[in-house]
């Protein structure tokens, strides 16, 4: 018996949904536990690109179980959009997809609640993807929130009322004005159709496939320095995005946690406001994010991009109980000449090799070590026998630098793209 925890290590799009798909094979059920449709885990396969934002990334692997679980926000719109894909891709979900009855529902007023709140800050707005995340969030800490379970039960509509009414309240107080009928009809009709779905007492459920020996992977969204307590706050994420927000968001023990991975990329990116020290603002910032189509796949917002940051890393590792590593987008750094390394900052005139408490850009500056980069292009290949001497000590850097090993390498973004070490 046993559950593994995947997760970000940096600020999201990692590469979390490639990896989940890749060691599917290895688990009975996959869960997300936490997040809602602001995350974006990519998977390529056969030419084909797929974009899950609830779904775990483990649907593809028919003989796996998905359960979205009850740390989970649900649009039920954009579930139904996902559903559609699987749909044309022919996967039989109904067969190997669940949600627990637990995990809270976005509805409509909770998007309008989310561009209210960032147009009243302006300048300082956190950068929200605008889909009802932290309204939904709020509500479920305020003891508001509507569950899926509720959508069994004859009081369904009347709380659904009773919440619109009280988020049309807030609404005037940002004199912010919603057109809700056309809406409302779309997403009760979402809802009727995810009733299609399997609603769970997930929690029992985790209980009785361990208690048969089944392995149970818990997916992590968004990234470790996006987390609610832990993260660059106040610009963070509204859910516990790290290892321990696996228990809160499935109703598993502590001690049945036994591999924690974690994933990272080779360099650092960013989507949103928020400091970043690594951060390049220059032609080399620039071709990073060229090369490594630096995009977000929920938002399309472009991701602002840097070299990689260890004292970030070691802080990440370190608060999840990181047992091994997964190093994604090595291919990118093909083609530079030096790769920097952040090793340590100055922070307020003196160096340190921790993350502080304030990471505000006029009081930290990172300190870099050099490595020799490498022109070869390493997105053909398939083996580390093959792979270029400078890419090799640059794997051995940050193993040694990190004192973890890192298990899994991916040079482009195909399923296919990825080396076990």
């Amino acid at each position: 018996m046993k559950v593994d925890v995947l997760l970000g290590l940096q600020w999201g799009d990692e590469g979390k949904g490639k990896i989940v798909d890749f060691i599917s094979n290895k688990y009975d059920i996959i869960a997300r536990f936490q997040g809602g449709p602001n995350a974006g885990h990519t998977i390529k396969f056969n030419q084909q690109k797929y974009v899950l934002h609830t779904i775990p990334s483990g649907i593809f692997n028919e003989n796996v179980n998905n359960i979205i679980g009850n740390g989970v926000v649900i649009d039920p719109v954009t579930l139904c959009a996902e559903l559609d894909m699987l749909d044309k891709m022919q996967i039989n979900y109904k067969k190997n997809l669940f949600i627990s009855r637990k995990a809270h529902l976005i509805i409509p007023t909770h998007k309008h609640l989310d561009a209210a709140s960032e147009i009243a800050k302006g300048k300082d707005k956190i950068g929200s993807t605008l889909r009802g995340i932290t309204p939904t969030y709020m509500d479920k800490t305020g003891r508001n929130g509507l569950r899926i379970g509720d959508c069994e039960l004859q009081s369904f509509d009347k709380k659904l009322q009773n919440l619109t009414k009280k988020h049309l309240h807030i609404l005037k107080h940002y004199n912010y004005k919603a057109d809700l009928t056309k809406q409302i009809d779309v997403w009760f009709k979402a809802i009727d159709r995810i009733k299609s779905i399997p609603f769970i007492n997930s929690e029992y459920v985790f209980h009785d496939a361990l208690s048969k020996n089944k392995n149970i992977l818990a997916e992590g969204a968004q990234g470790t320095l996006l987390d609610l307590d832990f993260g660059t706050y106040p610009f963070v994420t509204s859910s516990n995005t790290i290892a321990s927000g696996a228990c809160n968001g499935l109703g598993i023990a502590p001690n049945s946690i036994k591999e924690v991975i974690g994933i990272f990329k080779a360099y650092c990116t960013r989507v949103g406001s928020g400091p970043f020290p690594t951060e390049l603002k220059d032609k080399t910032g620039d071709k990073m994010a060229k090369k490594g189509n630096e995009f977000g796949s929920t938002t399309g917002r472009a991701r602002r991009c840097g070299w990689i940051d260890l004292p970030a890393l070691k802080y990440a590792i370190n608060i999840n109980g990181v047992t091994q590593l997964s190093m994604m987008k090595s291919d990118v750094l093909s083609g530079f000449k030096t790769i920097k390394v952040c090793t340590s900052y100055n922070y307020k005139g003196a160096e340190i090799n921790y993350l502080p408490y304030d990471l505000d850009d006029e009081l930290i500056t990172p300190n870099y070590t050099e490595i020799e980069g490498w022109d070869e292009d390493i997105s053909c290949m398939t083996s580390m026998n093959t792979m270029p001497k400078a890419f090799l000590k640059y794997i051995d850097f940050l193993e040694k630098e990190l004192n973890k090993p890192i298990s899994i390498i991916s040079v482009g973004p195909d399923r296919s793209q990825t080396i076990f070490k």
